[in-house]
């Protein structure tokens, strides 16, 4: 299982931080890997949303199929990933300061066979980390920017 750990500080209040990160179909705009998303129906938000996501990373392309098991708001937002990669992720959030965020982003997960199995957990989360690192400057520069 590849355990991948990720953080920054936001400079911005945890309210602002949140009101953004719950919009899951915004995720789009600060992570490069996320081309799409699109959910199951209606729910957009709140324990239960389930939706995909249209994972790009080098050549490799895949459906993200995720479920929302945990939200706390301005706390946290937890799923569980259901497609050909599995495990669980989580953001946490919390105050970092007056007008500051720290942002966490953990994730266990679980390739398939033919990503490598096991080994791809190694390289995979290598890669990911590396990914996810990129997509936190995104997130923080959504906020630099104003």
């Amino acid at each position: 299982m590849a355990k991948i750990r990720v953080s920054t500080t936001i400079e911005a209040p945890i309210d602002a931080v949140w009101e953004y990160v719950r919009r899951i179909d915004c995720h789009t705009e600060w992570m490069a890997d996320a081309e799409s998303i699109s959910f199951h129906g209606e729910q957009t938000e709140g324990v239960g949303t389930a939706f995909d996501c249209r994972t790009k990373i080098g050549p490799l392309r895949l459906n993200d199929a995720m479920v929302v098991t945990e939200w706390a708001d301005r706390e946290a937002i937890g799923v569980r990933h259901a497609g050909l990669v599995t495990g669980e992720g989580r953001f946490a959030l919390a105050p970092a300061g007056t007008d500051r965020t720290e942002f966490c982003w953990t994730e266990e997960l679980q390739f398939p066979w033919w990503m490598g199995g096991r080994l791809g957990d190694v390289f995979g989360a290598r890669i990911l980390e590396w990914v996810w690192r990129r997509n936190l400057r995104a997130l923080r520069a959504q906020f630099a920017a104003g």
